[in-house]
């Protein structure tokens, strides 16, 4: 009877670096798998008490640490006390060479480091677990996804960019260019400047048009200065002696 592979993957200790373990998931889980990740900052007692809930069939394990010596023999020992030591017990990090091979010689699966494929480490799970259950319970690979990736085998590099061109080169790409292309590309900046010149234009005939406007306004409008009232001079009074004066006349 054919079902689905179920991987658990851990993140134990302190490592707090988890962008390869969820790359790894995406990758499992897009080739049929149901993936249960755990999360940052797990001991190793809570990455084994899931896998016995989730009933899983394998055990996945990033470790950047530099732990690995420690993390996995800890895991592997719960695992068997806790009946599920039969399950795959695998995973990836930081590894020397030398600390894979003892790892393995303690009973652990094939482990991978830095640049691996994840279509490596798809096969080997798959390949495990056709050897366990046997090759009619493994379920056929859906098609690839949608979303373009770069297939890159194990210890294969992508193709590096091509050298930047030095200042002959430089020039000589320029001077290819056709003289159309040259006189498309000033011309648009041409325009630009003609237009910056004529804002300062169209500032000065918004400011004559205003005080023109305000010419044409009636003078009832305009507010007029009250009219001071006028002073009048009055005679001076003839004095006494004057008056006499003019009486004896």
């Amino acid at each position: 009877m054919q079902r689905k592979i179920r991987v658990l993957v851990g993140k134990p200790g302190l490592d707090g670096h988890d962008r390869g373990a969820k790359v790894v998931a995406a990758a499992l889980r897009d080739a049929g798998m149901e993936v249960i990740y755990t999360g940052l900052h797990q001991t190793p007692a809570q990455i084994v008490e899931a896998a016995v809930q989730e009933d899983v069939d394998v055990v996945a394990l990033s470790v950047l640490s530099g732990a690995h010596m420690t993390l996995f023999p800890e895991v592997q020992h719960l695992m068997q006390d806790s009946g599920i030591g039969d399950k795959l017990l695998t995973g990836g990090g930081i590894i020397p060479a030398d600390d894979m091979r003892e790892l393995g010689a303690m009973g652990m699966g094939r482990l991978f480091g830095p640049g691996s494929s994840t279509v490596d480490i798809v096969a080997y799970i798959r390949e495990w677990y056709a050897g366990r259950f046997g090759a009619d319970a493994l379920s056929p690979l859906p098609p690839p996804p949608a979303r373009p990736e770069p297939v890159v085998g194990s210890g294969e590099f992508p193709a590096p960019a091509p050298p930047p061109l030095d200042r002959h080169h430089a020039r000589a790409a320029r001077r290819a260019v056709p003289k159309r292309r040259a006189a498309a590309k000033k011309k648009p900046a041409a325009k630009r400047g003609a237009v910056a010149k004529r804002k300062p234009a169209a500032k000065k005939k918004a400011v004559a048009k205003k005080k023109a406007v305000a010419k044409r306004r009636p003078a009832a409008r305009r507010k007029k200065a009250p009219e001071r009232p006028r002073r009048v001079a009055k005679r001076a009074a003839p004095r006494k002696g004057a008056r006499k004066r003019a009486r004896g006349r």
